[in-house]
């Protein structure tokens, strides 16, 4: 049989994303995939002193590929390298089907082990209320202070749930339903939609915010087809100005240390599923408010908290004195 080995890596990877259409994955996985092939295929011509666009499949060696990989990890975190590797088995594994390489290199590639999924919820009970009333109060001084919208993207984790993606494809369109009786519709990850209910102070809020963008954009469009949260020029929100904005909330509120290593946005939505858990909410009723794929990952909020409450309970001090008895 004869392999393409002379095809160049850019045009493959062309070809897997052409064959990925009939998959109809969502803008933010094919973004994702982007970035995880494009970061290793950068750190491979490194590798071999070449050209990005001169590289061939040929190239894509175990021996290359965990050279390439192990640069990646020097700069990146345990799950992202997690995901490249999954990405990038993805793509050989499609090399392997299209003839291209005669076998999947990966295997030559060590692969991270799954971290546990623990929940990492804001510390501290009140926390998120500090949270919330801080950044109504105008806590966060930027360059353009900006409170309801501050307020509202709080709101989204602590009480919708939402992912840092799903916030950025709200439009105005997704707020739906009649006055006390609205509900958010959200394109979530794996283009699974949902809808999370809000009750009228969440609906306050949400007006409050329309209401200050149309004074600050007098001239922009506001139909339903427009991004829900902007920027300070009126343009959909991008995710570096969205981590910023959270990450300047809790600062501001001088609340950085009740925020878990590595969570910051994701932390608001973890702490929305844990207080969930921790009033009596099921793993399916979790499930369908999170937009989780799997029942297992809406039980580990239940299985977290059980935990937490036990080593609350050990903490009481007047164990002490039963221990004596």
């Amino acid at each position: 049989m004869r392999y393409k080995i002379h095809m160049h890596v850019l045009a493959a990877q062309d070809a897997f994303f052409l064959a990925r259409r009939t998959r109809k994955d969502s803008p933010h996985t094919t973004a994702a995939y982007q970035r995880d092939l494009a970061g290793v295929t950068a750190l491979l011509a490194e590798t071999l002193r070449s050209p990005v666009e001169d590289l061939t499949v040929s190239d894509l060696t175990g021996a290359n590929l965990r050279h390439a990989f192990g640069l990646f990890a020097d700069t990146h975190a345990k799950s992202s390298v997690l995901r490249a590797w999954s990405t990038w088995n993805q793509f050989l594994t499609f090399c392997v089907a299209e003839d291209l390489i005669a076998g999947n290199p990966m295997g030559a590639v060590a692969r991270p082990r799954t971290p546990p999924l623990v929940p990492k919820p804001l510390r501290g009970e009140d926390t998120p209320e500090q949270l919330l009333t801080a950044a109504a109060e105008g806590a966060r001084k930027g360059r353009d202070p900006w409170p309801e919208r501050d307020v509202l993207v709080i709101a989204l984790g602590l009480v919708a749930g939402l992912r840092s993606a799903e916030m950025r494809t709200l439009t105005l369109a997704s707020v739906v339903g009649r006055e006390g009786d609205r509900r958010l519709h959200v394109k979530g990850k794996g283009n699974r939609d949902r809808s999370v209910p809000i009750e009228p102070p969440m609906e306050r809020i949400v007006d409050a915010y329309l209401q200050s963008c149309r004074r600050r954009f007098p001239q922009g469009r506001f139909d339903r087809d427009s991004a829900l949260l902007r920027d300070r020029h009126g343009e959909p929100i991008g995710r570096g100005g969205l981590e910023y904005l959270v990450k300047s909330c809790f600062r501001w509120a001088g609340l950085n240390d009740r925020v878990p290593t590595g969570a910051n946005l994701h932390a608001l939505r973890h702490t929305f599923a844990t207080r969930l858990a921790e009033d009596g909410a099921s793993a399916s009723e979790i499930m369908a408010l999170l937009g989780h794929a799997s029942l297992a990952t809406s039980q580990n909020y239940i299985e977290a908290t059980a935990r937490e409450r036990r080593a609350a309970v050990a903490s009481n001090r007047t164990y002490r004195a039963l221990k004596d008895m």
